[in-house]
């Protein structure tokens, strides 16, 4: 059994016995209502098999106990930067330059996404391999080391686990239906999705959404970075 199995079973023995959800919105330290926050993402606007996967998945899950992530919103959340008002944009431009630097020796690479692969406070989908995405992580942790000094590089280099969410939940609701409307998509194949970029975004979730500005687009394997406009 790879990891990737390993991790999605035990999450799934472990849904399986969950009583309730927990909701996903409660406000982390640091976030307040008008804050945002610079992340790495991978975005998913041209998948179009995966949007069909999602919209498949999501049309089972339309309940009030989970929040829906509109096609536009899905992402692979890759690595935290820290909240925009404490980050000059001096730094922003540097990170991106040697984020660039550190992505260039990184080729595209597939993932399959799929197939569900639930918790308490999101109804995710499972990504494979883990291993590029690692490696990507650890060029863009490269990258803000380079600028910032390898012992301020937010975020530990553990526990990292990539996914993608198609609902969260939306209140401390009880888990058995979601969990009946779940065990029913369990079947569904996954989709292969192509990776040839990362994007650092300026994130807010003010209104149960994650919602967000692109900054700087970095493609894999190819000398240069797209800035917003490009």
């Amino acid at each position: 059994m790879t990891r990737e199995q390993r991790s999605l079973f035990d999450r799934w023995q472990t849904f399986q016995q969950l009583d309730r959800l927990t909701e996903h919105w409660y406000w982390r330290p640091g976030w307040r209502v008008g804050r945002s926050f610079y992340t790495w993402h991978v975005t998913f606007d041209k998948a179009a098999k995966l949007h069909d996967l999602v919209r498949r998945v999501q049309a089972e899950l339309d309940v009030p106990a989970i929040d829906l992530v509109p096609v536009e919103g899905l992402h692979l959340t890759m690595q935290g930067l820290g909240f925009s008002d404490e980050i000059g944009d001096a730094d922003v431009q540097a990170i991106v330059a040697a984020a660039r630097e550190c992505c260039a020796g990184l080729g595209p690479f597939e993932l399959e996404i799929g197939p569900v692969d639930p918790d308490q406070e999101g109804m995710g989908l499972l990504v494979r391999p883990w291993a590029p995405v690692e490696q990507l992580r650890l060029a863009l942790r490269q990258a803000i080391g380079s600028v910032w000094g390898s012992d301020r590089v937010p975020e530990p280099p553990a526990g990292f686990r990539p996914h993608v969410t198609a609902g969260y939940s939306a209140s401390n609701a009880p888990a058995e239906e979601v969990r009946g409307r779940l065990n029913r998509l369990r079947g569904l194949p996954p989709v292969t999705v192509r990776i040839d970029e990362a994007h650092l975004i300026e994130l807010n979730r003010d209104h149960r959404e994650y919602r967000w500005i692109t900054t700087a687009t970095v493609p894999l394997g190819r000398a240069g970075s797209v800035d917003a406009t490009g």
